[in-house]
């Protein structure tokens, strides 16, 4: 399947909604963080077919603003695997030339989370290969309502005047100022939502969904939805289509 992928046609940017951990594991009678502990191996081949295949923007929703009211037990868990996965992670990032980046606030995270989280960031940033995103303690309404408070402080300041303010401002408040937006967003699981992610980025982005559940997620999984972008016709608001790469 990766030899009928048109390099010449990737989206410059994926973005991928992670979900099914809970239901793979409650259908194999595991308790919840099971599910959240085999998804790390979904993460990593997902990661590594985007390397192969050159892909320049890969974003991850991993844990999301309402994730917090989550039972204080699985949060814990999913933040003690957040951690290890980024000191485990670093070496094959480096070893990439991966250029990780933070979707979020991280300020919530718990200390032994930030450490690693910032040595991550500061390890890799001047690496020029693909950039990794990762989206925790993320949410698409919390980004805009980010967004609005750093532009109306900068109209305060006398920086902006509201006249100004336009989509390549609202655009350069945003957690991806520099980043393109998602031509394709692949959700797993089955269900079909967008819950509230790259809400301002992803207005235009192809969806695909798919039944696999995200512990189960693999390479071929990734080729398959990349597969399906380039046979859509993207219009993009206009008339004529096209299926080139965003």
């Amino acid at each position: 399947m990766h030899d009928q992928i048109d390099l010449e046609r990737l989206p410059q940017h994926v973005a991928v909604i992670m979900d099914g951990n809970g239901r793979w594991a409650e259908q194999r009678l595991f308790p919840r963080f099971q599910g959240h502990r085999n998804a790390v191996r979904a993460v990593r081949a997902t990661v590594e077919a985007a390397v192969e295949l050159g892909l320049a923007n890969l974003t991850l929703y991993a844990f999301s603003t309402e994730n917090w009211n989550r039972p204080s037990g699985e949060v814990s868990a999913l933040m003690d695997l957040f951690a290890e996965f980024l000191i485990k992670e670093l070496e094959t990032m480096l070893k990439h030339d991966v250029h990780f980046r933070l979707l979020g606030d991280p300020s919530r995270l718990p200390d032994f989370v930030q450490i690693p989280l910032n040595q991550a960031l500061a390890a890799t940033q001047e690496n020029r290969g693909m950039r990794l995103h990762l989206a925790v303690n993320y949410g698409g309404r919390a980004e805009l309502v980010r967004a609005v408070r750093l532009i109306a402080a900068a109209v305060q300041r006398g920086e902006l005047r509201p006249e100004d303010i336009d989509e390549v401002v609202i655009s350069q408040h945003t957690y991806t100022p520099d980043t393109p937006d998602p031509g394709l967003i692949i959700r797993t699981s089955g269900e079909q939502r967008v819950s509230n992610f790259l809400t301002w980025q992803g207005v235009y982005a192809e969806f695909h969904f798919t039944p696999v559940l995200w512990p189960d997620f693999n390479k071929s999984d990734f080729h398959r939805a990349l597969l399906d972008f380039q046979n859509r016709k993207r219009r993009m608001g206009g008339v004529t289509a096209t299926n080139t790469s965003d």
